[in-house]
């Protein structure tokens, strides 16, 4: 699903009461955990949950579609870390430094010397080259990777890459070529016993949690935690009893009463809001999508009519922040919005201007206080997951709000995977759905991954993975502008595309923004330091979030 891995916090599947009464039995909190692990030097085991739910299967490989949570960052690391929390410089991880050639068709990375896999075997250039060209991982824009020396890697691309730069450098893993060259399938191969550069090596998995235990010859130093523990939950409410009683420090998931949480302050919260809510639509009739929100008047409208206060505070609870038409984030991204658009999307509802742009359109309106056209009216269904209280709660409130504008909008509540087919098969009109953030402070990969026409396909033909455009919009001029954008280093020239991508978008709306989603992270800052602050946000907090996990876990201390 488009949705964050956080987003597991509104599951509302049956909990399996077996693997609840395991995790409460196997933790507790107070500066002990119960269980006979605790380590003079380490402290107290840390006690996680990152949305995995029972039974939990062993599978560390960073290939497969849902690995454990600790194989991305805490057992494998990429060659350099791309902070999504604020603006600031890449971080060297196994990657010392890096140049690109003036016209973006080539990048050198120096590696890390002295790092050694946990089976003590030398980490190099060959480790780097096979990750970045097996078949799992390889990609069509490479021409080739290179070992220049044992600790220098030369890509060549067919063409300017220089917005790869995080997909390479960022997101990218690196695995042990001595060990995964030998494997026959890279994607199904489980990796019970993964061996890795990061700060943590994996211990023991059962069906309830598994554990991971620190690295003592990692590269940046040992952890200080000495051992941490990855739950299995199957309930939001049950993660939030755990919390409440101390059985979890460190989580990310939404509760619409924090207080209540961290009332007893052994917990803490910060709010860091990423990912847009949308609206998406089915837009282009060429690609297949029929029904009212297929004409720009009547998307527009939707815009209009949506009062985005009342969502945030009602859906919400007043936590998400403020979206803006351009997909920029506020704050962080600001250098990149085009002053020819609004930056931020009107948060109360104008019935009036929604009806106004209608009638403009030819549109008018029936007995019924319904709009309609050439005697079709403006009636379509909207679809939200079942059990994702927040994506209800959107889709009821923009019931009533474009009822007042003379839209009808039908709310139906699906499963999840009903949801996700219609997603990747376009067979929907409206849907509550996400936009994935970037790893850096540039929207860059939103425009290309969510809007060209590369990354869709048409109604009926099921997208694969990699492919995100699930509104099947298609603009000569966006891809034209974002192919500008991405061959090219100088920030003057990319602002430039982007104010020509930003007044299409605006305008034509493929994705009508609602808010930023919250990010709700849940530390333990009693029994454990070195969180990420406001002050001092060195890191994407949410115990789910991919690489900044390893990073996070690097960075704590017991206090005892």
């Amino acid at each position: 699903m488009i949705r964050s891995t956080a987003r597991k916090r509104l599951l509302t599947a049956v909990a399996l009461v077996t693997g609840v009464t395991l995790l409460a039995a196997g933790c507790s909190g107070g500066g002990s955990n119960g269980d006979g692990d605790e380590g003079a030097s380490g402290g107290r085991t840390l006690n996680v949950w990152a949305g995995t739910q029972t039974p939990i299967v062993a599978n560390f490989n960073p290939y497969s579609p849902n690995p454990l949570h600790a194989a991305n960052g805490a057992i494998y690391e990429p060659l350099f870390y791309y902070n999504k929390a604020q603006a600031s410089d890449p971080e060297p991880r196994l990657g010392e430094s890096f140049e690109w050639s003036e016209d973006g068709t080539e990048l050198t990375v120096k590696l890390r010397e002295g790092v050694k896999w946990t089976d003590g075997e030398d980490f190099d250039a060959d480790d780097v080259v096979f990750s970045h060209t097996n078949e799992a991982a390889k990609r069509d824009f490479v021409v080739s990777v290179e070992a220049v020396d044992p600790y220098t890697v030369k890509w060549t691309f067919d063409s300017p890459q220089f917005t790869s730069e995080v997909q390479l450098l960022g997101t990218s893993l690196v695995v042990p070529e001595h060990i995964w060259s030998e494997v026959d399938d890279l994607v199904t191969f489980a990796n019970e016993n993964p061996v890795g550069t990061g700060p943590y090596k994996a211990d023991a998995v059962t069906e309830a949690a598994y554990t991971v235990v620190a690295n003592e010859d990692y590269w940046a130093g040992a952890p200080q935690v000495k051992k941490v523990r990855y739950l299995g939950i199957d309930q939001n409410q049950s993660a939030e009893d755990l919390m409440t009683t101390g059985k979890v420090d460190w989580t990310a998931m939404f509760v619409a009463d924090p207080d209540r949480i961290t009332a007893d302050g052994r917990l803490s919260m910060i709010n860091t809001p990423q990912d847009p809510t949308t609206i998406y639509t089915c837009v282009s009739v060429d690609l297949g999508c029929t029904g009212p929100q297929t004409d720009v008047a009547v998307r527009q409208a939707i815009n209009l009519a949506m009062d985005r206060t009342e969502i945030n505070d009602k859906a919400f609870a007043g936590l998400a922040a403020t979206a803006s038409p351009t997909f920029a984030l506020l704050g962080r991204d600001d250098r990149w919005i085009s002053p020819d658009v609004e930056a931020e999307s009107p948060q109360t509802a104008d019935a009036a201007a929604a009806s106004k742009v209608l009638e403009d359109a030819g549109y008018t309106k029936g007995a019924d206080g319904i709009y309609e056209k050439d005697g079709q009216k403006v009636e379509m269904t909207l679809i939200t997951v079942d059990g994702w209280n927040d994506y209800n709660a959107v889709g009821d409130l923009l019931v009533e709000q474009a009822k007042a504008a003379g839209i009808s909008i039908v709310h139906n509540k699906l499963t999840q995977q009903e949801m996700s087919d219609a997603r990747v098969a376009g067979t929907y009109q409206l849907m509550v759905g996400g936009i994935t953030a970037p790893s850096l402070d540039d929207p860059f990969s939103i425009y290309r991954q969510w809007m060209t026409t590369d990354y869709t396909r048409p109604v009926g033909e099921v997208m694969e993975s990699g492919l995100f455009n699930y509104v099947r919009y298609t603009n000569p001029t966006v891809d034209a502008a974002v192919d500008a954008a991405a061959s090219t280093n100088d920030e003057a020239a990319k602002q430039e595309q982007y104010a020509v991508i930003q007044g299409e978008i605006a305008r034509d709306l493929p994705y009508i923004p609602v808010v930023v989603n919250a990010s709700q992270t849940f530390m333990d800052t009693k029994d454990f330091t070195g969180w990420p602050t406001e002050d001092d946000l060195y890191a994407f907090p949410p115990s789910w979030s991919t690489v900044s996990l390893g990073v996070v876990l690097s960075k704590l201390e017991p206090t005892s």
